[in-house]
């Protein structure tokens, strides 16, 4: 690989929906680019990048992956990222460290809803965007439809930079407006350079003179040439588009067709020419050591940090840290600073990667995305700096596990296994969580949804060689409730020698949803010693852990202690928490207890056949439809469902669509369970309860 220098890397994620084609236009660059052999196919199983073999069963990216290519004197890091709901804690890591974003969409269903939050999170990390129509091959497909439908889900200056020419199985190639010229495209991406076909020339003379506006309307001086009626010669053109690029002010779109490697040379060509390098990034925020914040600037001279966003847990080079310089220079063979842990390793080689193959550099400057193995003290999420200067970088939220499932190990040998082997799994994805429940002592695995924690046996299963029962998952109902109430807490134990006497006064009240636990002391006069409120404050939270219902976690209260009572020989720390905890359980009795549910937003797309039968099926599982939006190809359904409601969902979707229909989720919020609901639930949890006692 040939050193370039910093103004001519480029570092890109490639986002969207599940679904686009996004690993497939990442393997069409990395063909023509030379970075691989030969075409890479989702549909065969022979993609560089989705290499996993979870990945292959169900047709998507899980991980994100990682590749470069070289491209026209420029290199390009490209990241393929998940577009599947359950996944896109490794979809925010990635856009944290690229300088830009390529979001896909495909053009047979349209635009799906999905496509807003994509943008948003590539907004949030302020980043220019280009855009990316896909299949247009495709039976259905319609670039009018496509982008009919992305005016209206995004407010932003679209402006196309490539049209089609023919359509469906007809689709042969594309106009460049800039240059006016028409690509038509043969196999394995060649293609000859003609005059665009008469039939869409004046479609072509439109599009061409709004961007010839849109550019203008960038700069004083060009305006006031275009309203005089003056050319802009291409130069111009194409600088002021990249000055509205990086200004986030225009956003260029592309179409094409990824397996038929149409338009991908064209999108290249924008990557290099419109997008930024790592130097025209803007300065990045961090902390210091005493927790101020600062600049860091994307240059060399400045002091080294880089940032882990991705772990990968290899069963032949062990743990491999992925990680983007942000500033400064590191070597193989030397030695790191950890930030977030004090502490400090030596580093051995580091590698660039194009998926899981491996590639030797020396160094890595600020810009660059590389990888290290077998390093131990580090986590992603985790900033490596100089020693000297070390800073931290804020790390990616981790989203809340929000399903759980209890697992059986099948044998005494998978006993053994499952520890360990989840503990890698959780180093690659920090988003499952893992423990055995206190009151069922069942071993819970926790994730984002029913499809991750699937994908989680499945790779115990495949990669670790530990086979698990997956078992009804519960759902994770709350408690809380909806009146006031005072009690007291008194505990006294008299044992023969020195007793044990706590006084607690306690008034609670509902918050509102979603504000979780509040405790104010107004405790006066010496009622209960000051170092023991903290006391009845713990017991209070080791009460919330089990309501008085069902015994589900309590959310939403807030408890005040008001007065109390205390021995000077006999109180004590334990004997307060005891006195909180029973006021707490006393009072909310009291207070009009309920169960509360968890309640789902989903995104529901059927074909046009369906749509009465699945609103149907929302109606009976005491959903809430919001809204349903036409698309190509069908309806986009929004609803709100209890989770109760959806834990099987997806095949009961594809039975009542013919397998066309398809869903996201995602939690929204908790909800109260109608009462002969409630009953129900809370007379089976306590039976449980009882059998286990």
């Amino acid at each position: 690989m040939t050193d370039l220098p910093r103004e001519s890397i480029r570092n890109l994620a490639i986002i969207g929906n599940h679904g686009e084609g996004k690993t497939s236009v990442a393997e069409a660059m990395l063909f023509l680019g030379g970075a691989t052999d030969k075409l890479g196919s989702v549909a065969n199983g022979s993609s560089t990048l989705e290499y996993e073999l979870e990945e292959k069963n169900r047709g998507m990216s899980i991980n994100s992956h990682i590749a470069f290519y070289e491209w026209n004197d420029h290199l390009v890091n490209i990241i393929d990222t998940p577009g599947f709901m359950n996944f896109l804690y490794e979809t925010e890591s990635s856009l944290k460290v690229v300088d830009s974003a390529l979001v896909m969409l495909n053009a047979v269903p349209g635009v799906r809803t999905q496509v807003k939050k994509f943008w948003q999170m590539a907004s949030q990390q302020s980043i220019p965007k280009l855009l990316f129509i896909n299949k247009l091959d495709k039976e259905r497909s319609s670039f009018e439809n496509a982008i009919t439908e992305l005016g209206k889900e995004i407010q932003a200056r679209i402006i196309p930079l490539t049209i089609p020419i023919g359509k469906e199985q007809d689709f042969r190639g594309v106009v460049d407006l800039i240059e006016m010229n028409a690509y038509v495209y043969g196999v394995d991406g060649k293609y000859t350079i003609e005059k665009i076909p008469s039939e869409i020339e004046e479609l072509a003379k439109g599009h061409r003179e709004r961007i010839i506006e849109a550019v203008a309307e960038l700069d004083d001086e060009l305006l006031e040439k275009y309203l005089e009626g003056e050319t802009l010669d291409n130069d111009v053109v194409n600088n002021k588009l990249r000055e509205g690029v990086l200004s986030s002010n225009l956003v260029p779109l592309y179409v094409g067709s990824a397996t038929k490697l149409i338009g991908i040379n064209i999108i290249m060509d924008a990557i290099n020419r419109f997008l930024p390098s790592p130097i025209d990034r803007r300065s990045l925020m961090v902390k210091d050591i005493q927790g101020d914040e600062k600049e860091v600037f994307p240059t060399l001279e400045e002091a080294t940090s880089a940032y882990v966003f991705k772990t990968i847990s290899d069963p032949y080079a062990g743990k491999i840290s992925v990680f983007r310089i942000f500033s400064g220079e590191l070597k193989s063979e030397s030695n790191i600073y950890i930030s977030n842990s004090k502490s400090r390793e030596k580093i051995g080689q580091l590698y660039r990667i194009i998926g899981k193959k491996q590639l030797p550099v020396n160094s890595a400057l600020f810009g660059d995305i590389v990888t290290v193995n077998k390093l131990k003290n580090i986590q992603t999420g985790e900033t490596i700096s100089d020693p000297s200067r070390p800073v931290v970088i804020p790390p990616v939220t981790i989203p809340q596990a929000v399903m759980s499932y209890a697992i059986q190990p099948k044998s005494r040998s998978d006993e053994d296994k499952l520890m360990p082997s989840l503990h890698r799994i959780k180093e690659e994805d920090p988003t499952i969580s893992f423990r055995i429940d206190d009151e069922t002592k069942e071993f819970l695995i926790s994730g984002t949804g029913q499809t991750h924690v699937e994908v989680v046996v499945e790779k115990l299963k495949h990669s670790y060689g530990v086979n698990v029962e997956l078992q009804t998952p519960k759902v994770p109902y709350r408690e809380t409730i909806k009146g006031s109430a005072k009690a007291e807490g008194k505990y006294i134990k008299q044992t023969g020698g020195r007793g044990q006497y706590g006084d607690a006064w306690l008034d609670i009240e509902p918050l509102p949803r979603g504000k979780d636990f509040e405790f104010v002391d107004k405790i006066v006069g010496g009622a209960i010693p000051r170092n023991f409120i903290p006391s009845v404050e713990k017991g209070v939270r080791d009460a919330l852990k089990k309501g008085v219902l069902a015994g589900y976690p309590v959310m939403d209260v807030k408890v005040t202690l008001f007065d109390g009572k205390y021995h000077t020989v006999d109180s004590s720390d334990i004997a307060f928490q005891i006195a909180g905890s029973m006021g707490f359980k006393k009072a909310m009795e009291a207070a009009h207890p309920v169960l509360l549910e968890p309640v789902m937003r989903m995104d529901i797309f059927t074909p046009e056949d369906s749509v009465g039968d699945v609103i149907g099926d929302v109606n009976s599982r005491r959903g809430k439809v919001l809204g349903v939006e036409p698309q190509a190809g069908g309806h986009l359904i929004k609803a709100l469902l209890p989770m109760g409601e959806v834990l099987t969902y997806a095949p009961e979707l594809r039975s009542i669509t013919s397998g066309r229909g398809s869903f996201t989720q995602e939690f929204d919020h908790y909800e109260e369970v109608p009462s002969h609901i409630a009953n129900r639930i809370i007379e089976g949890a306590n039976k449980e309860r009882g059998s286990e006692a």
